[in-house]
Formats: structure tokens, sequence, C-alpha cells
């Protein structure tokens, strides 16, 4: 087992002829070929892809989605390149960080569940922008997009979520080495080049998870950055600017720095190229809110529906969750009074009353009318939580629902893995009406079915002109 050691014990990494983790995930990045992956996992990786132009399409009928291309118009003017769901054109990494923003901003997109990362919220972005740029084939531009969602979500793992109790948004930080990998492979980065790029992002990649202090829109915004940060590392390594090899196990490294002295598995962050796909464990999801709430609501629902509950049958609730799972929870004031919709997707609270209420958690339980709701509001103050260990997390973001009844009931569901993970999976006809129900929020159906005939023939397609005419309102 290779452990990243501490700053006050640090010393010289192993000798040059055994490679870096940059030097081994730069070897991986440039040879990865589609032809490498077996068949399903090149679906999956479309179906991932799909699930991310759906969302983002849905996010540009929003406030912050209209916010975020305001900005980014405001910062680089008129671009080359398209927005998901808009009339505008941007410059490369303003469309790429306004694209990401998108993606994410409705948290509804995928989620490594170990590294406790979206992973795709940036790559898809990053894939986008760089294929258009270069005029990569969609075989290409899919191959780079499921070698950045294997690199990265390995880097992730190796932390098991320690980057995120650190207090770090690992979307943010990690996903910014995926995109340099991504970006460089894209942009023709030679090994070396891309080994300087993940040493330049290690001085680039940042973000915290302060935004649960008030629900602030600044969450949204990382998958973006990361998007921008590879970008960049990329095209200053390409010419020649160099970082450090040892951006991960480094006494300065990833890990020792924002991990506070993690003790990590280095060979976690290579093994099983080719072999064992991570992307199997990236996990869809089918709710609109934080990741870590999902089997709370699983859980709520399958009690709803087996005990034929109505609101007036509940005394109360009471969630049990991980130690590592505060942020949903605390404080408990705030949680059970969310004062927006992005407050409301990070409260078990309110995802449990929600449930318990509505008997469903869509993007219509996010509408202010039902965040006030007083019938959903007075379910929230009979629910509670307590920490328990009986969890898979963060392999799976499991939870358990106790609910106790009026009549004196007390009704148990341990949802052990959460709905869309490989452990519970949904099928691609649910992740295709998902994304046709999203896309379907800004465009037509007959457009949003050129969305996804266009991503499902990507590895067939010679550029990607035709998904960027579809995606695209200009």
């Amino acid at each position: 087992m290779s452990t990243v050691v501490k700053p006050a014990e640090f010393q010289p990494t192993a000798a040059a002829g055994d490679g870096t983790v940059s030097e081994k995930l730069a070897d991986f990045a440039a040879s990865f070929s589609l032809d490498d992956a077996p068949a399903d996992i090149v679906t999956l990786a479309k179906m991932h892809v799909l699930d991310c132009f759906g969302i983002g399409l849905a996010s540009s009928t929003m406030d912050y989605g209209q916010r975020a291309v305001t900005a980014g118009r405001g910062l680089g003017g008129e671009g080359d390149f398209p927005v998901i769901g808009m009339p505008d054109r941007l410059p490369l990494r303003d469309a790429a960080m306004v694209n990401g923003t998108l993606i994410h901003g409705l948290d509804f997109d995928d989620t490594h569940t170990t590294g406790v990362m979206h992973c795709s919220a940036s790559a898809v972005p990053v894939m986008f922008a760089m294929a258009l740029a270069g005029a990569k084939s969609g075989e290409e531009a899919l191959a780079a997009y499921l070698m950045a969602i294997e690199t990265g979500t390995r880097i992730a793992r190796a932390a098991r979520g320690g980057l995120h109790r650190a207090g770090f948004h690992t979307t943010a930080v990690v996903g910014a080495y995926a995109c340099a990998l991504l970006a460089g492979r894209l942009a023709d980065l030679t090994p070396a080049q891309l080994a300087d790029a993940q040493g330049l992002t290690l001085s680039m990649a940042g973000g915290t998870r302060e935004y649960h202090s008030n629900g602030a829109w600044s969450k949204r915004i990382h998958p973006g950055l990361a998007a921008v940060n590879g970008i960049t590392a990329a095209g200053w390594a390409k010419h020649g600017y160099t970082g450090p090899r040892t951006a991960y196990e480094g006494q300065y490294g990833l890990y020792n720095c924002n991990g506070n002295n993690l003790e990590v598995d280095l060979d976690e962050c290579t093994a099983g190229f080719g072999e064992d796909w991570e992307l199997r464990h990236v996990a869809y999801k089918p709710y609109p809110a934080c990741h870590l709430n999902h089997a709370f609501a699983d859980a709520t629902l399958k009690l709803r529906a087996d005990h034929n509950l109505t609101p007036d049958d509940i005394e109360s609730v009471t969630a049990l969750v991980h130690e590592d799972e505060m942020a949903v929870v605390m404080p408990e004031e705030r949680k059970r009074r969310p004062h927006s919709a992005y407050a409301a997707q990070f409260s078990v609270h309110y995802m449990i009353a929600a449930c318990l209420g509505r008997g469903q958690f869509t993007l219509a339980e996010l509408d202010p009318e039902t965040y006030t709701d007083p019938a959903i509001l007075a379910l929230c103050d009979r629910t509670t939580f307590e920490i328990t260990e009986e969890t898979l997390y963060p392999d799976y973001f499991s939870g358990t629902v106790i609910i106790r009844t009026t009549d004196g009931r007390e009704l148990k569901h341990y949802q052990k893995y959460n709905l869309g993970s490989d452990g519970n999976p949904i099928s691609d006809d649910h992740v295709v009406a998902k994304f046709m129900s999203n896309a379907t929020r800004a465009v037509s159906e007959r457009r949003a079915q050129r969305v996804h005939d266009a991503v499902m023939a990507m590895d067939e397609l010679p550029d990607l002109t035709e998904l960027d005419a579809a995606v695209s309102l200009s």
C-alpha cells in the first residue's frame, strides 16, 4: 500500500522509473481509446452525457442560468462557443464556465459516491468546447470524456471523502485535474505536457463547502470553475509551462494540503484502468437534491406507500445519518425552514416532509409555494435526526427513516443503496424520460429528440457540429 506521508515526515518520491501519479495518469490519458472500452460502458458514457445536456437545458430557463450567461458575456464578450439552451455564443472558457454551472445548477447531475464528487458536470462542458475547438470527431470527444471520468473518480476515490470532510468541494477541486487531462487530450498534449498540466492545476483548483452556511449560489459555479482551471492548465502546459510532477503525493500536494494530511492509497489513483470501470459507480440522480439526501427520500416514499400514510398519521420522523452528513441536517432550525429552493435541496428535513406530504420529490417541490407550504413545514417540525453507523457511506449514500405514527406504530426502513446507484440502478428508459422531462422545460419535444439522437450517435459523428446545432439556440 502506497500512502501519502505527512509534511513533517516527507521523503523524496519513489525512483523516477516508477513514475509519479501524475505521470501514470498522463500515460493513460494519452493512450486511451474508445476501443479499449466494452460496448456497455460506451453506451453508459453516452447516457451520462445525455443526462447532463437535459439538466443544462432545464437550467437555462432558471434565474441563475440567465445570470450566469449574462456574467459570462459581460466578462468575455461574444465568442464562438455554444451555451446550452441559449442563443449566446461565448469565448471557449466562458462557455465552459457557464455550461458547467447550468449542468450542476439544479443539483440533479450524477455523483461518484465514494469520491463524493459530481464528475460529469465539469467533464461534459470541457469535452463539448474543446472538441468543437479542435474539430474532433464524436468518437474522440466521447473517449476523452470517459477517460476524464475514469481518472477523476479515481483521484477522488483515493481520498474516500477526506477532501469533503476537510471542507473542500471535491467537485471543484478534483474536477479540475480530470478537466486538465480531458482538455489536454483534446488539445493533443504529449504525456509529459499532460503531467505538467496536472501540476499546474495544483496551483489553480479550489472551492469550499461554505455555501452550506446560507444556501448560496456559489456551489453551482464549481464545475464551471473546474472546467476553466483544467482548460487553462492544459493550455499553458501545451506551450511549455511546467508544473510539479508530484501534484498528488507531494509534501504540499493535493492530499497533504487539501485533505489535512490524508493518508491514502496512491495506487487507487491508477489501479484497474481498462479493467474496472469507475463509471459503473457513478450514480444518476432521480431527485433534484443533494445526493446525500436521496436515500431518505427513497425510504420515506417506500414507508408512505407501504403503509398508506397521510400527514395526519405522522407523530414524528427520525432520520439516521452518517456523521459526515451533518451539513444536510444542521442547524435544524434552518433546515426546517428553507428560505430558497437551493436551501430546500440541502435539507433532509424538508425532503422527508415533502415526500410525506406530496408523495414525490421533483422540480415542483422546489417551487416557493411548496417549500413555504404550512402543511409541509409542520411535517418539517416533526422531523429530526440521529447519528448512525448503519450506513455504507461513502461507497453508497445510505439512509434510514423511522416514522412514529399517531396510533402508536414505529415504522422503519433502511435504504442501503440509493436509487440510481449501481446497487439500486435505474433503467436507460428512466434516464431518457428524465432527459426529456428536463429538456422540454426549455425546448420543444422535437428539438429534445434531436439532442438525444445526436448524443446517442456521438461515437459515429465526424464532429460535434450537429450536437452544437441541437443544443444551442443560435
